[in-house]
Formats: C-alpha cells, structure tokens, sequence
C-alpha cells in the first residue's frame, strides 16, 4: 500500500475515488461535511441535490458509492456517514475511515483520495492523523490466511490512498503518521497471522522458525532458539514442568533488534506462548477450548512489536523473549500438588495446572536479567479473571514502577489501543503463601488477575517491570472468532516515544 498526503482540491485530484463525508442533518437528510461541501461547489451543487433526495442520511458507518461528478477528476464518488456533526470524535471517525475502506476493498478501486471530517486538531493533529489511518487501513484490508480449500476471495484492488486535505506545514508530521502507521499495520498483521493459525500448524517449532525468518528480513535482528536442553540448562524447571506433558518439544525464542550504537540498556518484551492450552490435568470445560489456540497472542504480539522496531529501523535495542510449549495431559503431565524449581532458584507449589503461564513466564522474567535491561514488559493472555473485570475494551497493566505504568497507558490512550492500570500492592502477593514452597501458583478466584501478576512480580524484583494481561484484548471468541492484532500498537508506541522518533 503506498500512502501520501494532499492538499490541493478534492476536485482536482487525479484518483480513482473520492472518499467524502456526510453528516446526519437535522431533518434526517445528509449533511455535507466541510471538505465534501468544496467538492460540491465544484460540482456546480449536484452533489446536495443528491443528498435532497433523503436517499443518504448520514448514518455512522453508512457508505453510497456513486458516479462522478461534473467538473471532477475521480471517476468514482464514496459517501460515508458520519453521524451529527455535534458527536464527532476520534473514535466516531475512526469507525467512519473503518467504513470507508472496507466499502473501497468491495470495489476495483485502485486509487483513492480519503476526505473524511476530522477532529479537532487538539483530538487528532497531523501526525496521529497519518498514524491512525496507516493503521486503520491495515486493519480493514486484513484477510485471515484460512485453510479452506474453496475459491479464496480476490485481495483488495487498492493500491494507493492519499488524505487530508494537509496544510503545508503538517505534511511532514502526517507523512511520518503513515510511515509509523504502515509500519505497525504490518507488525499488527505479523501477529493475526499467528495467532489465527491452528494449533497443530502453529507448534512452538514453528513459531521459531518464524522468529528466524523476522531475523533473516532484517540486518538489525538476530536470533538465538534454545532447545529442550539448552532450557535445562538454563535451569527452567517451571518451563519445563508446563512442557513435559506435550510431545510437542518446548523452545526459547531469543529475538533481539540492534538499532542504535550507544550503550543505552534494552528494553526486553517477554511473550506467553502456549501454543495451545487444555489446562493440563487441571482440565478446561471443553466449551471454547478451540480458542485455546490463541493463548500464544502474547508471543506473537512481542514479535510483532520487534517488527516494527525493525521495520522503522528504530535507534534502541530491543529483546523479544518467547518461551513457548504445549500444556496438555498425560501421563508425564505435572500434577496439582507437585512442586518445581524455578530458573531464580525458588520453589512453586502447583495448585492448579491451568495457572500454566505464569509458569513459563516466570522462568523469561529471570532470563531477561542478563541484559540488564532498561525496563522489562511481559505480555500474556494469563487470566479470565481480567476479562471479567475490563472486558474486552481494555489490557489490564500491573506494575511495580509507576513511570513505566503511565508509560505503557499513555501510550494505549495515543494508538487508540487503551489500557487500564489495575493495583498490585503487597497484600496480593500474600495470598500465595504456600505450606510446602516458596509460595503457590494461584491464590484463589478474588483478585486472580492481581495475584497472578504477583506471581510475577516476585521473580521481577530489582527490575523496572509491567505486566500486560491481554485476555480480553488479544483476540474474539464465538461467531467472529480471531485475532485482534492487539497490543501491537500499545507496544509500538511505546517503542517508538522511547527511539524518540
């Protein structure tokens, strides 16, 4: 997709179709928007004579493809609602650009010019502006790369897509939008690609092969995949306990992006990747095990996040840790009661094997000592219990570093991938106390996202960390099954505001 800015008249743009916006009048008729209304001018009016006609209201998310105008360049004109004018915000016309492509991807379009009502500058400046639609326009054109053997649908026509109109001075800001915005699409589509695969394509071998590919794209990342006996070796017992119930062999992806010559720290991105969980003998309701194969979006989300630190050449350098197994029953699976040594030496009673992911987790957060890192991010889909209490709108943040919480938030609310910061004070690590170990791998149901991210935080001490629950956020379930490429954004961000680009 090749993006740019514009800033002369729709009318004289030489594209396949002009994208326009219309608001919802008063009088259930469509209002034109500020940009369509010079459009109109042009077109000596024919363009509210339509709308006179009460046929487009300009209802949010409505589109009306129609013929070119007179004295217009575009041979085609797309309509697209965007509701009253008075409730115009950044999310209203997010949803509206949404509309607006996937009305374009039903077409042959090839080229088209998006002149949309936009925000306040203060809700959406130039820069974001680029960034959003780079970004929404991903999303919209994304195809799940299914496995079905029928006649697959044609990929999208569009091939070029200009917005603004941009005033001279924005252009530079707004063409770095896109250039962000196109990158994160692309790390954003990294994830979905994964994360929507079966899990018996998507094993934890295969997820390291496609950490190598990552590698061999770019100059600037390397790649280390320690095997089973190199994870004992490195004293992973509660990796290895989650592992041993599989025939699937376990692997430790080691993905690190060099973008800068100083010596400034790393900063290390820690991905859960069970690539399918049963719950082990702890065994799940078999209602929606089938979605059990996105329990691995963690992993896929930080090899996406590392994309775009690649794909942007971004001036920092960037860990990316995936431990990544199976968890299933068998008779060499661990059982509720068992106890295991953890990498940092300490002792887990395990109460509940369904508790899977801290497991795994844990073991990463000590590996990523060794870079004495900057600040330390693990990503997971690691309790229901967070979806519970945030739903599927926002990741659940638990930290033990209040900069490096608003931080990663900040960066939800600016890429429109929002996030809530949820307490972890020390009465939840409290809950984990253990008769027979060091301490439990569950407390109980009341505050389970807490106490699960406690869990972690024991093994991050002395490091600047933040926990990402992404159970809610990471993928939807039933009906519309599939990745959400969340919180690639979220992360990208973050990546980005620290590379100072």
């Amino acid at each position: 997709m090749q993006f740019d800015v514009f800033s002369k008249p729709l009318a004289q743009l030489p594209v396949d179709c002009l994208v326009v916006g219309i608001h919802l009048g008063n009088d259930d008729r469509g209002e034109l928007g500020d940009d369509a209304r010079l459009l109109d001018r042009a077109a000596d009016g024919a363009l509210a004579r339509l709308l006179g006609h009460g046929d487009f209201p300009g209802r949010a998310g409505e589109t009306l493809l129609i013929a070119g105008l007179p004295r217009v360049k575009a041979s085609r004109i797309l309509l697209v609602g965007q509701g009253a004018r008075a409730s115009l915000s950044r999310r209203s016309w997010r949803k509206a650009v949404q509309s607006a492509i996937a009305a374009l991807a039903r077409t042959q379009v090839r080229s088209a010019a998006l002149a949309l009502t936009r925000p306040a500058a203060r809700e959406l400046d130039d820069y974001h502006f680029g960034r959003a639609t780079a970004e929404i326009t991903g999303t919209a054109l994304y195809r799940v790369n299914d496995l079905k053997t029928g006649k697959k649908p044609k990929p999208a026509a569009l091939e070029q897509l200009k917005i603004g109109p941009v005033r001279a001075q924005g252009a530079a800001a707004a063409r770095r939008g896109l250039l962000h915005g196109n990158a994160v699409a692309l790390g954003a589509r990294t994830m979905r690609d994964l994360a929507n695969l079966p899990a018996n394509v998507c094993t934890p071998s295969y997820l390291a092969e496609r950490a190598q590919e990552i590698a061999a794209r770019y100059s600037s990342v390397s790649v280390r995949v320690l095997d089973e006996d190199a994870i004992r070796k490195e004293k992973m017992g509660c990796f290895l306990a989650v592992a041993q119930g599989s025939d699937q062999p376990p692997r430790f992806i080691v993905l690190e992006h060099k973008g800068g010559r100083g010596k400034r720290a790393p900063v290390v991105l820690i991905g859960k990747g069970i690539t399918f969980d049963t719950g082990g003998i702890s065994l799940k309701d078999p209602g929606g095990m089938d979605e059990m194969k996105f329990d691995m979006s963690g992993a896929a989300a930080v090899l996406g996040a590392l994309t775009v630190a690649a794909e942007l050449a971004l001036p920092m350098h960037v860990v990316a840790l995936v431990p990544t197994c199976e968890n299933m029953p068998s008779g060499r699976a661990i059982k509720p009661g068992d106890i295991v040594t953890s990498a940092a030496g300490l002792t887990v009673e395990i109460l509940n094997t369904d508790a899977e992911g801290r497991l795994i987790l844990c073991d990463a957060l000590h590996y990523a000592r060794r870079f004495e890192p900057e600040a330390v991010v693990d990503v997971a889909t690691l309790t229901g219990a967070c979806v519970v209490a945030l739903g599927a709108h926002h990741t659940g943040v638990m930290s033990n570093d209040d900069a490096l919480a608003s931080e990663l938030v900040d960066s939800g609310v600016r890429a429109d991938d929002r996030a809530w910061r949820l307490p972890l004070t020390e009465e939840y690590g409290e809950q984990l106390k253990s008769n027979f170990a060091d301490f439990a791998n569950v407390a109980g149901r009341d505050g389970g996202a807490i106490t699960a991210a406690a869990f972690l935080g024991k093994f991050a001490q002395g490091l600047r960390w933040a926990h990402l629950d992404i159970a809610g956020s990471a993928y939807v379930g039933g009906a519309h099954k599939g990745s959400t490429g969340r919180p690639v954004a979220l992360l990208s961000d973050f990546l980005i505001r620290r590379a100072g680009r």
